[in-house]
């Protein structure tokens, strides 16, 4: 697949490809594990930054984030658990940056959805993402 000329514009345009789109945040190897199956998928696990917290207090989480996303030039994060501590230290970041999102429990169809989202700003294939990401779920029983 040829990611063409979309990264090449202004800022708010969307970026090609390869370029680093979000950050996803989460406990053991929950954010390595995502990106490394949105690469296998896709060949596009290079738009994702993948941090692990283990062992770290919200405090250290949120000075990690806020530096990965500013060395980045990201303002989408992904984390795993709605009341974990990735969340509620990118919610701390979040109060001083209108253009950020958080995408809290977020899954591999989430995560694929965003990536391949090249006509859209990273906040709003974030927010596409997380409405596919929460219909990709289903119950299924035995018998039916």
């Amino acid at each position: 697949m040829s990611s063409g000329a979309a990264g090449s514009g202004a800022a708010g345009a969307a970026p090609s490809a390869n370029r680093p789109r979000a950050i996803v945040a989460g406990h053991g190897e929950f954010a390595s594990g995502l990106v490394s199956a949105v690469e296998l998928i896709s060949g596009r696990g290079s738009q994702l930054i993948p941090v692990a917290v283990d062992r770290l207090g919200v405090g250290d989480i949120e000075e990690m984030l806020r530096s990965r996303m500013m060395e980045a030039g990201v303002r989408v994060v992904f984390t795993d658990l709605q009341a974990g501590s990735c969340t509620m230290a990118a919610r701390r970041i979040l109060r001083g940056m209108d253009d950020a999102v958080l995408v809290a429990g977020a899954n591999l169809p989430t995560l694929l959805d965003f990536v391949f989202a090249d006509g859209r700003t990273p906040a709003e294939a974030a927010r596409h993402a997380a409405e596919r990401g929460r219909g990709a779920i289903a119950v299924h029983t035995g018998g039916t």
